[in-house]
């Protein structure tokens, strides 16, 4: 799994079957705590996030297994939502602060 912010949403109105009713996200994954790369992944998402939010994000197999459809046209997809990320050496990052 790897962490990234969701900075948007991905609107398309002719898609797949496989992906009919899923609601996209525009992701920022991170290289390292608190760095954002500078490409961006759109990813299924299970979980109800919304724009600012920390989440998980799993990729391959496990996405398609995530949004319950083994055989789903899906390489990524958010499976949470990070209320707060402790690591050591590192300023603990919690979304209530």
């Amino acid at each position: 799994m790897e962490i990234g912010r969701v900075i948007g949403m991905v609107w398309a109105t002719k898609k797949d079957e496989g992906i009919s009713g899923q609601k996209l996200l525009v992701i920022n994954l991170m290289k390292q705590f608190g760095q954002e790369r500078e490409s961006l992944l759109v990813a299924a998402d299970v979980t109800g996030a919304g724009c600012g939010d920390l989440v998980l994000v799993c990729r391959g197999n496990a996405a398609r297994m995530a949004v319950g459809d083994g055989k789903a046209p899906v390489d990524a997809a958010v499976v949470g939502i990070l209320d707060s990320l402790d690591l050591p050496g590192k300023e603990t990052w919690n979304e209530y602060q």
